[in-house]
């Protein structure tokens, strides 16, 4: 009884021995076959955040098992071999009814889908090798870096850049706006002391078209037109002198009510802008005087007609006052009021003028803050004295 105990125990022993041996042989098999799935996973599939999955070196990551070896060991004679095992202690039909090998087919399936039957979370793999395959022929990988410019060239486009940014600066610094002519400066300044007589309003109306804040550059277009801003300058045909269009014996006899110190010197440009600002708003807005037989008479003024007060103020209303001259009810504020009102001034003043001299006067007035209109220049080039 002893005997046959011991047989048995041995007998199972190495039956327990060889079942040991396969399994450690399944499970390096196991292991191939992983590090095989994870080789192809790393070379053509993506993680599920786009990065190339990574596996474990076959050299230096997890050790094979080591199965142990087993000693030799005799059947005893007499005793049966375990049933079902082969001479030479084969157990593979043993191990193969507890944990089948799997087949070609089988490892097709493994190696394609990175799943084994009956393994779990089989379901939570990548899509097939074939469909991540085409995936990446279609797409291309996402986890590629795009083509970053070379360094040298994005100096070059640098230095490009800023050469046409300094040109620019260079062109709005330095290049010739235009102007008008030096002598209108000069002018100004001329003006506006002329300005300063308090006699230079229209009497007894008290209108002051010429010297008003917005409208005095009525003095230094006139000038302009008419002599190049010349005090000096003298028409032979006509016998005006100075700055303004007007005869020495009318400047005259506008300087007596202007109250100068000294008598009416007309290529002096402070009375010859103070006499033309006089004239200018009685022609505008007329002017009471004395006749002959010492009897005061009005003499109307542009804005004596209602007419003309429609085309400056867009109402014809006039006021009238016993011993002055008739005067539009509205002011004359608009800028094309203004520029009809001062085209008709320069009719009535310059004998002869023409509708284009009126309308030129009125550009130059309209665009005395943009010198460099079309229009301006073109009629800059007409002037006396012009170049």
């Amino acid at each position: 009884m002893n005997e046959e105990f011991e047989n048995f125990t041995d007998t199972d022993e190495e039956w327990l021995t060889q079942l040991e041996i396969r399994t450690a042989d399944l499970e390096n098999e196991l292991f191939d076959l992983r590090e095989a799935h994870a080789r192809e996973l790393a070379e053509t599939s993506y993680g599920r955040d786009g990065a190339p999955r990574r596996t474990r070196d076959s050299q230096t990551g997890a050790s094979r098992v080591q199965p142990r070896q087993p000693y030799p060991r005799q059947v005893p004679p007499g005793q049966a071999p375990l049933p079902g095992a082969q001479p030479g202690g084969d157990l593979h039909h043993v191990i193969e009814d507890e944990d089948p090998e799997p087949d070609e087919d089988d490892l097709t399936t493994i190696m394609r889908t990175g799943t084994r039957p009956g393994w779990p979370h089989a379901s939570r793999g990548g899509p097939p090798a074939r469909e991540r395959t085409q995936a990446l022929i279609d797409r291309g990988r996402r986890s590629a870096s795009r083509a970053r410019m070379p360094r040298s060239r994005k100096t070059v486009l640098g230095v490009a850049g800023l050469a046409v940014v300094v040109a620019i600066a260079a062109l709005l610094l330095f290049r010739t706006n235009p102007s008008w002519p030096a002598s209108v400066a000069t002018v100004q300044s001329e003006i506006t002391t002329a300005c300063q007589n308090p006699n230079v309003a229209s009497e007894p109306g008290q209108l002051n078209f010429a010297c008003g804040k917005t409208t005095s550059q009525i003095l230094w277009v006139f000038a302009l037109m008419t002599s190049g801003d010349n005090p000096q300058y003298t028409d032979a045909k006509t016998g005006r002198q100075g700055l303004e269009p007007i005869t020495p014996t009318q400047g005259g006899e506008v300087a007596w009510s202007l109250d100068l110190h000294h008598p009416y010197n007309p290529y002096d440009p402070v009375d010859s802008l103070a006499v033309a600002a006089r004239a200018i708003n009685n022609i505008i807005g007329g002017a009471t005087l004395t006749n002959a037989n010492g009897k005061p008479a009005v003499q109307p003024g542009l804005e004596s007609d209602p007419a003309n007060c429609a085309t400056y103020t867009g109402s014809s209303a006039v006021v009238a006052r016993a011993g002055f001259p008739s005067v539009c009810v509205q002011p004359v504020s608009s800028a094309t009021g203004q520029a009809a009102l001062v085209a008709d001034a320069y009719k009535q003043w310059v004998v002869g003028a023409t509708a284009m001299q009126a309308y030129d006067v009125s550009v130059l007035f309209a665009n005395a803050n943009d010198p460099g209109n079309a229009q301006v220049q073109a009629i800059l080039k007409t002037l006396p004295g012009a170049g």
